[in-house]
């Protein structure tokens, strides 16, 4: 992976991130449901299992 593509990634990542932190009420919880389907998304197009990836 390119530095350009690295950096292309972490400003996707940032911005995300940001959407989240401005987001209010029921928007911030439909936000980030938004953002942990699209990371979902991209994490199993790479062969990685998801349910293994979970916080308690």
């Amino acid at each position: 992976m390119t530095e350009k593509v690295q950096a292309s990634n972490m400003i996707d990542i940032y911005t995300d991130l940001l959407r989240i932190d401005k987001a209010q009420g029921e928007e911030k919880d439909k936000e980030v449901k938004n953002q942990l389907r699209k990371a979902k998304a991209k994490l199993e197009a790479l062969g990685v299992v998801t349910e293994d990836l979970r916080i308690e």
